[in-house]
């Protein structure tokens, strides 16, 4: 197969694609049609993976049930997390709207298998948390995938692992990534929210060591 051949033209729309990639918190309620989600799951299935063992899990939040107790584990740990804060953090966390639970048509569960057959162990003898990032590398390509078809997600990460895979009753040792929440965005930015509520700015010059 003769590799493709990527110009300047596509490398700036990639540029773009990077620079409109936003962690969505505010949805509407249409559902996603499920060619679409079919097609964005078969690209998340391409990214890399240690090993290639391919070790995301991916579970469908879709009864009234688990959507209800994601939300209500998701308060309990929200309510922990403004109470260890004081003064004026406090009061800017308790504007953030962190989660997009209650209306975003579609979520996702991704959990991460620490020690998949698939794979045959290659490059986790010594850093077996590699199969985590692999999941996380496959939510990086979801997240490309879907923006570009106008979807928007929402990572959410304020919740008990423990309590995740009690709630979804998926094997033990399988390891909690996140809940993807995704659907058609309200709005589109290319300035992260939490940049704009003035939570926190980008590094306009982050260090890179030499040695």
């Amino acid at each position: 197969m003769i590799p493709p051949s990527f110009d300047d033209a596509f490398r700036a729309r990639l540029h773009d694609l990077f620079v409109w990639r936003r962690d969505v918190r505010h949805f509407r309620t249409d559902p996603l049609p499920e060619d679409m989600v079919e097609r964005l799951l078969s690209v998340a299935r391409l990214a890399p993976s240690v090993g290639l063992s391919e070790p995301w899990r991916l579970v469908r939040v879709g009864s009234v049930q688990a959507r209800q107790a994601v939300r209500d584990a998701f308060t309990r740990c929200n309510q922990d997390a403004l109470s260890a804060r004081e003064g004026d953090d406090a009061t800017r966390y308790a504007r953030l709207k962190l989660a997009g639970l209650d209306r975003a048509p579609l979520q996702l569960a991704v959990f991460a298998e620490p020690d998949p057959a698939r794979g045959r162990g290659l490059g986790r003898r010594t850093m077996p948390e590699t199969t985590s990032f692999s999941a996380v590398l496959a939510i990086h390509t979801l997240w490309l995938t879907a923006r570009a078809e106008g979807i928007g997600l929402g990572w959410v990460s304020i919740l008990d692992p423990a309590r995740m895979n009690a709630i979804l009753d998926v094997p033990p040792q399988w390891r909690f990534i996140a809940i993807l929440c995704l659907g058609f965005p309200d709005a589109d930015h290319s300035i992260p929210e939490l940049a704009r509520q003035g939570w926190e700015q980008r590094d306009p010059d982050p260090s890179i060591l030499e040695r």
